[in-house]
């Protein structure tokens, strides 16, 4: 069972950790990777891009982000994510039914940039380098903004903007946070 953990919405269940193709975050991971983030939250614009449930970024919004974007491709997703949003009557959030690269591309022709992003894509696509490259490009990413990836074995590769901040590891997975270090990308 899911529960969100913190903030002004802790104890509440969270519907969806039986969602087939989708591996929510373990409740003491999300807490130590909530500890660690904690100072960014407040009033922070958040994206959730392989939302699932939506637990990392309902997780963020009851501990004082502003606004968190949803994103998922996935129906059966996007349906558990209403209801769990619905559950806590949370009205500063926005749930796009689009595929990652659509949804990057929609915030950038909407000039909206972020604070914090979560990427948790399904282990088997291996696409962090490629996101985080498009991140960077479109300028998704505010100054001193953060990029948390949850991930099983990937390569990444040195961001000459970005600053590896934390590695932790926990069982089989593995988050890394990335802080955006200067103003525009070449």
């Amino acid at each position: 069972m899911m529960r969100i953990i913190s903030g002004k919405y802790k104890g509440k269940k969270l519907e969806g950790f039986d969602i087939e193709g989708t591996r929510p975050t373990q409740n003491r991971v999300k807490e130590s990777l909530f500890a660690m983030i904690q100072n960014e939250i407040d009033e922070a614009i958040i994206l959730d891009l392989f939302a699932g449930s939506g637990n990392l970024g309902i997780e963020a919004l009851s501990n004082g982000a502003k606004f968190g974007y949803f994103v998922d491709n996935n129906q059966k997703c996007i349906q558990v994510l209403k209801r769990n949003l619905e559950s806590i009557s949370e009205q500063n959030a926005q749930i796009l039914e689009l595929d990652y690269q659509k949804a990057l591309d929609y915030f950038s022709n909407q000039k909206i940039k972020f604070d914090i992003i979560f990427l948790d894509p399904p282990y088997s696509l291996k696409c962090f380098h490629e996101i985080i490259q498009t991140i960077l490009k479109l300028n998704l990413l505010n100054n001193e903004g953060i990029i948390i990836c949850e991930y099983e074995f990937e390569q990444f590769e040195e961001y000459p903007c970005l600053k590896l901040e934390k590695v932790r590891k926990y069982g089989y997975k593995n988050i890394k946070i990335y802080r955006k270090i200067n103003r525009e990308i070449d």
